[in-house]
């Protein structure tokens, strides 16, 4: 069975519905991160929820990882080690971080005044799941692939810096 890595976009008119949804989609396998982007009726646009699977888990390993190869410098370099550790895994969980922000950037001019939009960064193997979970929240459900959503991204980055 092969993997597709996909960003699940899922409209909603009530807020309320979007987050059952969202609370729900945290059981989805293969999920890596949520959030919900929300439009009020004036436009003003929201964040209301995110999460991602696995947070924390870089940067406390590779803290661990540097403290044991700071073994066979003692003391000094287990500490040393586990610092410099910890730098490296926390700056990759910001790198992760900063790329799904200016995802749901760019994702968020797709919200219509009024609506939200449940956001899910999933490896799927199968589309059943994702596809029930719609189906029980009654909205319709969007598969971007997130080698595209990347490319917007980078695209809207050099747009950006043009300017």
């Amino acid at each position: 069975m092969s993997e597709n890595h996909h960003v699940l976009l899922l409209d909603f008119t009530d807020g309320a519905a979007c987050r059952a949804a969202f609370d729900e989609a945290a059981h989805l396998p293969g999920l890596r991160q949520s959030a919900i982007v929300e439009r009020e009726a004036d436009g003003t646009l929201d964040f209301p929820a995110s999460q991602v699977r696995g947070a924390g888990a870089p940067t406390v390993g590779a803290g661990v990882a540097g403290g044991l190869a700071g073994l066979l410098g003692g003391p000094i370099g287990v500490l040393l080690g586990w610092v410099a550790g910890t730098a490296l895994g926390n700056a990759a969980e910001t790198w992760r971080d900063k790329e799904g922000g200016a995802g749901l950037i760019v994702l968020s001019e797709e919200v219509e005044d009024g609506h939200c939009m449940l956001v899910l960064d999933v490896v799927e193997s199968s589309p059943d799941p994702a596809d029930a979970l719609a189906a029980r929240h009654g909205t319709t459900l969007r598969r971007l692939p997130a080698a595209e959503l990347a490319a917007r991204v980078k695209a809207a980055r050099r747009a950006a810096e043009e300017a």
